[in-house]
């Protein structure tokens, strides 16, 4: 089935999708929308986005240990900053 709609852009480059559109992908307010491009055109899907961590269970509690743990204390300046060159 082929449905055309039409819309305009506006000069932030939004475009409202027509309602008919809308109902036939069973898009309502504050849903996620997936672009692509193929040779007929731009693809528009529908999609889910979820969260995803950038680190492993390991690397978390690592990270958690570090954050828990107590830091060391520096009587002077330059001692503070010859550990940072060190690291």
């Amino acid at each position: 089935m082929t449905v055309i709609e039409t819309a305009k852009i506006t000069s932030k480059g939004q475009v409202t999708i027509p309602n008919r559109i809308r109902k036939l992908l069973h898009i309502q307010s504050g849903a996620s929308l997936a672009f692509g491009l193929s040779r007929e055109g731009i693809v528009l899907l529908p999609c889910k986005v979820t969260a995803e961590s950038p680190y492993t269970p390991g690397e978390w509690a690592r990270i958690e240990k570090l954050a828990s743990s107590k830091g060391r204390i520096y009587r002077s300046v330059k001692r503070a900053k010859k550990h940072i060159e060190a690291l």
